[in-house]
């Protein structure tokens, strides 16, 4: 069997949500690029723009999108429901969606655990924990029945080490104490996830993203490319530089494909290194 036959998704239907931010709009161009027929969600006006650039290179047929705030659970709910019923069956769930910015206490300097408002927890909580929830409990039904299904959930290199206080002191950048605890928990939950569902055909991994600073757009998580902090991130990699959200494209289409038929409960870390120190 040929690389490109192994790793195709022709023919699938891909769910992915934070679909158009940083990471997410690479991942869902290399969906449809690949041969899969993609559903985004995403909260951000931004979405519409990216889908309508997308739908234009791959097909209107190919590519639909709803935006949708998802910290209102009770519409995020309806909305995956809609979504079931205009898709009929999800061969991939992609929950890749996660508010980087100051609702949620990244660079903010009360996001440190002894000063963290209660506010900043609970939404990280939603991103982490459920909004992937809701949307595995959405695509359940139709991969129980198929006997076939892949879930990707995008976790963090925090879900596996502790940030180091060193790399924050003298800037103006923080991780909050609520993601990497978030991530964690999802990690956790995907390991749960392949326990209980492997027996339904359902397999259930995480991908682990490393130093993807976006110096690429004005995003609420964007930095410059030749702010010290970036530099500070580089130098705590083995590979020393950050990571271009194209590199995790190779371990997205890995775990969405027929390539990983027999991987299941497995966090891949592409990270440049960072978790090895």
């Amino acid at each position: 069997m040929q690389a490109q036959d192994l790793f195709s998704l022709q023919g699938k239907t891909v769910l992915i949500t934070g679909a158009s931010g940083f990471l997410g709009r690479t991942m869902s161009e290399a969906l449809l690029a690949n041969g899969a027929k993609v559903t985004m969600l995403g909260r951000s006006e931004r979405l519409m723009k990216v889908r309508d650039e997308l739908a234009e290179k791959y097909g209107e047929k190919n590519v639909t999108a709803h935006a949708v705030d998802m910290y209102d659970l009770k519409t995020f709910k309806k909305t995956l429901n809609e979504v079931m019923k205009e898709m009929g069956t999800v061969d991939v769930l992609i929950n890749n969606a996660h508010e980087l910015g100051s609702d949620t206490g990244f660079n903010k300097p009360d996001s440190k655990l002894e000063d963290a408002p209660l506010e900043y927890f609970e939404k990280n909580l939603a991103g982490g924990m459920l909004w992937p929830v809701l949307a595995m409990q959405a695509v359940f039904p139709g991969m129980k029945k198929k006997g076939k299904g892949s879930i990707i959930n995008t976790c963090t290199m925090y879900s596996l080490v502790a940030p180091d206080p060193a790399l924050y002191a003298g800037t103006d950048k923080m991780n909050p104490a609520g993601y990497g605890s978030a991530k964690a928990a999802l990690m956790q939950l995907t390991r749960y996830a392949a326990s209980f569902w492997g027996p339904c055909g359902i397999r259930v991994n995480a991908i682990h993203p490393g130093p993807f600073a976006n110096t690429e757009d004005s995003g609420s998580n964007a930095v410059k490319k030749d702010d010290p902090f970036v530099q500070k991130l580089k130098d705590r990699t083995c590979l020393g530089r950050i990571g271009n959200p194209k590199e995790l494209i190779g371990v997205l289409l890995f775990l969405a494909s027929d390539a990983s038929s027999y991987v299941t409960g497995q966090g891949i870390s592409v990270d440049g290194g960072w978790t090895v120190r």
